[in-house]
């Protein structure tokens, strides 16, 4: 029975390195990108912007129907082609200096890092014990958060010790590593997509049952778009800019070292234990940015924002797929990091016109306001919920 339970089983370490492995990918080229197109390719900064923006389109344009293909082609599969043509997207980068090829080469790899990230936290799902999913998508959600350090971290200073074509290098290199890591991956425990049709419904583009989950999951996004979109302009107009890095290195570091508390509260107090903590630190990190004076409380605000999205993301993630059956898991994740994305990408651009008109200050606030809201909506939506299994009992 112990060995059913273990979470950290040779698949389930080796899709884990092949998440970090993508992941560093990802955040390091959203790192460098942006100085390879001003400084290499003379762009101007709002052409920068659009190669982040082209990347996330078509990672939410192919969201919704990756969980047919799922579920039509097969998980295992699906993640290996993926791999492949993600790890060749990244290679290109060393050939490709027209910008406009670059733009749509940043297209193109949006499509397949959707496919993996959604067959990857499936297969994920599928892998941990089902008593101990909680626990065990928190602990795969940590490469994520690794990678959220190391690809700035290795991006930044292999540009300034070396060159750009280094770095494209390297990256391709960690890549291939990541992919032989996913041959490890079991196969499909239910390899009966052969025998599905390949017709899409609205029930194929959107698990309905991940749908309430996935909003707030939305809203989560919208709010989190202002750290990850302009927390280095804020700093710099605040005089911090030194700092911004250490934030983000505090903003991983208190996720890393909470997760396995949180995954473990989560498997056996429920999902509020953890959900509720991690809204208010979430709601009091945005606050305590907004107004920000001085190193010390914009370090803080970085360890509050990372206890309370490191909190609710995988716990959201979780529910999605709890939501629904084992196979539909595919379904809800994709369903959920659709809307996911969507929050990310609409805040982006309506949280950097409240900064324009109305300053930083107002934009974290704003943000901070709507994650007080979404959470007294949950608070509503779990006591209805709670209402109703006491009257069904």
């Amino acid at each position: 029975m112990m060995n059913k339970e273990r979470i950290w089983t040779k698949a389930f370490l080796s899709l884990f390195i092949t998440n970090i492995a993508v992941f560093i990918v990802f955040y390091g080229l959203v790192a460098a990108l942006p100085l390879y197109a001003t400084g290499v390719l003379n762009r101007t900064d709002e052409d920068a912007g659009l190669l982040m923006s082209s990347f996330l389109l078509s990672a939410i344009f192919v969201r919704p129907f990756t969980g047919k293909v799922l579920e039509v082609v097969g998980k295992r599969k699906m993640l290996w082609i993926s791999l492949v043509f993600y790890f060749v997207c990244t290679i290109l980068y060393y050939f490709v200096q027209p910008f406009g090829v670059l733009l749509a080469l940043r297209f193109v790899q949006g499509i397949w890092f959707s496919v993996i990230t959604t067959a990857a936290v499936a297969i994920a799902a599928d892998i941990v014990p089902m008593t101990r999913r909680g626990a065990g998508l928190g602990y795969f959600n940590m490469s994520t958060n690794l990678a959220v350090v190391l690809g700035p971290l290795i991006a930044l200073s292999i540009i300034q010790s070396y060159s750009f074509d280094i770095l494209f290098i390297i990256l391709s290199v960690l890549m291939l590593i990541g992919g032989v890591f996913s041959l490890a991956v079991q196969p499909d425990t239910n390899p009966q997509h052969s025998k599905v049709k390949l017709t899409i419904t609205v029930g194929d583009l959107f698990e309905k049952g991940a749908i309430p989950v996935a909003l707030i999951g939305l809203f989560i996004a919208f709010s989190y778009a202002s750290v990850l979109a302009f927390l280095s302009i804020y700093a710099q107009e605040k005089n911090v800019l030194p700092l911004a890095s250490t934030f983000f290195m505090v903003f991983a570091v208190v996720m890393l070292v909470t997760r396995p508390f949180t995954g473990k509260l989560f498997d056996e107090k429920g999902p509020q234990y953890v959900l509720i903590p991690g809204f208010i630190s979430f709601i009091v990190g945005l606050f305590l940015l907004g107004y920000m004076t001085g190193p010390i409380q914009f370090l803080i605000s970085g360890g509050l924002i990372g206890f309370g999205y490191g909190s609710l993301v995988p716990s959201l993630q979780t529910l999605a797929v709890q939501a629904t059956s084992h196979k539909r898991s595919g379904y809800a994740t994709a369903t959920f990091f659709t809307f996911f994305d969507g929050g990310i990408a609409v805040g982006s651009y309506v949280l950097g016109l409240v900064a324009i008109y109305f300053g930083y200050k107002s934009m974290y606030l704003s943000a901070s306001l709507l994650v007080f809201v979404v959470f007294l909506y949950f608070l509503f939506f779990r006591l209805q919920k709670n209402r109703r299994a006491n009257n069904q009992s």
